[in-house]
């Protein structure tokens, strides 16, 4: 029994270090392939157009749809690419300002989450985040 709690305090310990994001969002990955641009600013720029066209395409959806799922999948992965940037870029007060609209669009998010089911909150809550997106964006071509 003492071996059992062991081996998984172990396992939740590593999986908590390791960032087990691509863990439960396996396709965030791979929208961060696909997002690759030749510096991790732009491959984070090239992610929030592809999460402003799925947020535009999860209007008027409810539930987890394939828009929806899409956009929460893009949002892991850009904020994933966050610990990517350079130590350079990271002193820069745009980063910092980067770093505040990261925080905004996990908290739009987590009230998207909330309303998902219900409109008009949940179209709300998408023009919200493309409106933090096209800000983010604009904050992140001036580190680049």
């Amino acid at each position: 029994m003492h071996r059992l709690i062991g081996t998984l305090t172990l396992s939740m310990l590593l999986l908590g270090l390791s960032g087990c994001s691509y863990l439960f969002y396996p396709r965030a990955s791979d929208y961060a392939t696909q997002a690759k641009g030749a510096s991790v600013v732009e491959t984070m720029i090239n992610l929030t157009h592809m999460m402003e066209a799925s947020a535009n395409k999860a209007k008027g959806g409810k539930g987890v749809d394939t828009a929806f799922d899409d956009f929460h999948n893009q949002l892991h992965a850009l904020l994933d690419s966050y610990g990517d940037v350079t130590k350079e870029q990271a002193k820069t007060p745009a980063y910092d300002l980067a770093v505040t609209h990261k925080k905004e669009l996990t908290a739009i998010f987590w009230r998207l989450w909330k309303f998902k089911d219900d409109q008009p909150q949940r179209d709300q809550h998408l023009d919200l985040s493309i409106a933090e997106l096209k800000e983010l964006r604009d904050t992140l071509k001036t580190i680049n």
